[in-house]
């Protein structure tokens, strides 16, 4: 489920995210990174995301805060704290504050891309360590691919069967998710295997994740969806076979919907 679409930064963010010219990289933290966000957000669009992103009671956001950001915004502080240290990035992904969360993962993915083979071990277990600040779909979206499932290509993937029986819905999302990975390399196997253990998951958020990366397997091999599907279509989620086929044309939609 992809994030929503933004407006492009302003030109007066632009400016106001500027590094002084007396400061350097090494003055930044987790605190200034903070307050930087905090200047970009608006009451009326921090009040938009905490309906879309349901913090209502009993919601799987419930209680998550926002300083209402575009994504434009939250990508642009991303960048001029892309050199953040490991330390300032868990206080960024500690915050209560939505945007922060985002922010901290997204500085993450970026520096998993450029570390060496130890770097890349150190995030991956960090990122382990701390699925329960990743708490949010759009959280999830944005990092496991480019993190989990990058990391487990070379071998053990066997954790991603782990997550996707885990009590948290988060790790339960991020084991489908990650497997985009290696979807983008034409491997299929480990995402069938983990839609097949999601099946009879009871959340809609999975349904929505498991879906969305069978229609991506469909998009590189339709004839590896549809043997997945005349399998499970008819008993599978109706949200979840509903994103696996909303690229077929209206007539197959119709049949695998009839199944069942």
């Amino acid at each position: 489920m992809p994030s929503r679409a933004s407006r492009p930064l302003s030109l007066r963010a632009k400016r106001a995210l500027r590094v002084a010219p007396q400061a350097t990289r090494s003055n930044l933290t987790a605190n200034s990174g903070t307050h930087d966000l905090q200047r970009l957000g608006t009451p009326a669009r921090a009040r938009a995301s905490a309906w879309y992103f349901k913090t209502g009671k009993g919601e799987y956001g419930e209680g998550d805060v926002f300083f209402g950001l575009t994504t434009a915004g939250m990508r642009e502080v991303a960048r001029k704290y892309r050199d953040l240290p490991l330390h300032e990035i868990e206080i960024l992904l500690k915050n209560d504050v939505h945007e922060c969360r985002s922010a901290a993962l997204v500085i993450l993915k970026w520096a998993y891309a450029r570390a060496n083979r130890a770097g890349r071990e150190r995030i991956f277990r960090f990122y382990l360590a701390h699925t329960r600040r990743i708490n949010n779909w759009d959280l999830v979206d944005i990092s496991a691919g480019d993190i989990v499932g990058e990391h487990l290509i070379e071998g053990g993937r066997e954790r991603l069967a782990r997550l996707a029986r885990s009590r948290l819905l988060w790790d339960r999302r991020i084991a489908i998710i990650a497997t985009l990975a290696f979807i983008r390399r034409g491997e299929f196997a480990d995402t069938l295997r983990i839609a097949k253990i999601l099946l009879r998951d009871e959340h809609d958020l999975i349904h929505k994740a498991v879906g969305w990366m069978l229609r991506e397997v469909g998009k590189r091999s339709l004839p590896a969806e549809e043997k997945f599907l005349a399998q499970y279509a008819g008993s599978m989620p109706r949200t979840m076979l509903r994103y696996a086929i909303e690229k077929f044309p209206p007539r197959k939609r119709a049949q695998y919907m009839a199944m069942g």
